[in-house]
């Protein structure tokens, strides 16, 4: 039996007429994944991807990688059968030998209807060979071991494990996206989940370097190389704000100082995205976890721009969303120490209701353009890489 991964997908084959085109980037980001594992080849084929196995492709790291595609359901690695009742009964009571279960259910998709049997007839006579010979009880519910057996055009395909993807679009289906990432546990997991619907993250990262250290600056790179895991490739602006912060602090009174940062850094953000082409804004913000993320603070903040901010933690509270950090591995980064630029000059009791009036009445005595400027253009913009493809930390 030759040995494939065979790949298949959810939401793509609601697309109708565009299916073709999410279903072809779909398999330009596995084959680009997958560099260097030992692939031969991406088809489409009825409703999922085939992955040609060359003799020495590592199932390990393919599955590693697999795992991290966007688009992809699920994933299996499956043998080719002769489309034949006898070599189906002979495949399957090979693949399943020497597996120890009680229970188990045979599952047969036939793509190609030209083949003969229906699935039905594939379930009850594999099954009924698969029963004899093991004496393991057929279970439809909830087997022990499940068998899929899929009948595409020119052989079968036979597994018997499936391993999960993230589900949802393609990455560069859906547009970009301009995110602000903090050193914390939110920003990096709002940025996954934009990612997932198919949107390339841009990330904006602002510091208060020589203020405070370069820790924030090393996590947002090493978050970055993460989050490229997913998307192949991250870039990062690396913005000095402290400057900025300093004008602030000089001429604004102390309980605004939180809000007043937050909306130069989306002003500073916006001009990223109009460089960047990008139409809309990411933030990690979810209501009521911190001072400026009170509903009257969100709607202050996000007034200080045109351009539209979509918060997708804003209904999630924190023990939600340390769980998708923990299970995409961006947790164990986003807790490490380092001095965040918003911990520069906080107060202790900052504003929770702001008022939009006096707000813009304190920026009034701002004179940050300059600062803004020069924020911009001296910002450190690198490309970051998945770790599998060696790359290292590159300027642009």
């Amino acid at each position: 039996m030759e040995r494939f991964v065979v790949v298949h997908y959810h939401e793509l084959a609601l697309k109708k007429g565009n299916r073709e085109y999410f279903e072809n980037r779909l398999r330009l980001n596995i084959s680009k994944a997958l560099e260097g594992c030992g692939i031969q080849k991406v088809r489409r084929l009825y409703g999922r991807l085939l992955i040609e196995l060359s003799a020495e492709a590592d199932m390990l790291e393919i599955r590693k990688r697999l795992g991290k595609v966007c688009g992809i359901a699920y994933f299996a690695e499956a043998w080719s059968c002769a489309r034949d009742m006898a070599e189906l009964e002979r495949n399957a009571g090979s693949l399943i030998e020497g597996r120890a279960f009680s229970s188990f259910r045979i599952e047969a998709r036939r793509a190609d209807k030209r083949f003969p049997h229906t699935s039905t007839e594939i379930n009850q006579q594999v099954g009924g060979y698969v029963k004899e010979r093991t004496d393991a009880r057929v279970d439809l519910e909830n087997p022990e071991l499940t068998c899929w057996i899929d009948i595409i055009e020119q052989f079968a395909l036979i597994y018997v494990e499936r391993l999960p993807g993230p589900g949802g679009l393609p990455v560069g289906t859906s547009g970009k996206v301009i995110v602000l990432l903090s050193g914390g546990i939110d920003s990096p997991v709002a940025a996954w989940k934009l990612i997932k619907r198919g949107c390339t993250a841009v990330f904006v990262h602002f510091h208060s370097f020589p203020y405070t250290n370069k820790e924030s600056q090393e996590k947002a790179k090493q978050l970055g190389a993460l989050l490229a895991e997913y998307q192949m490739q991250s870039k990062i602006y690396l913005v000095p704000f402290a400057e900025v912060q300093r004008h602030i602090m000089v001429e604004t009174p102390l309980e605004t100082r939180v809000i007043l940062y937050r909306r130069y850094m989306m002003r500073i953000a916006e001009e990223v995205a109009r460089r960047e082409k990008a139409r809309v804004m990411v933030t990690g913000d979810s209501v009521g976890q911190v001072a400026s993320q009170t509903i009257e603070n969100i709607d202050v903040i996000t007034r200080a721009v045109q351009m539209p901010i979509l918060r997708p933690l804003i209904g999630d509270d924190k023990n939600e969303i340390i769980d998708v950090a923990r299970r995409i591995g961006t947790y164990e980064i986003s807790i490490q120490p380092d001095q965040d630029c918003c911990s520069l000059f906080v107060p202790k009791h900052p504003e929770t209701k702001a008022n939009l009036a006096e707000i813009e009445r304190s920026e009034t005595k701002l004179d940050v353009a300059q600062a803004m400027k020069e924020a911009i253009e001296t910002a450190e913009i690198l490309m970051e890489y998945p770790a599998y493809t060696r790359g290292t930390v590159r300027q642009v």
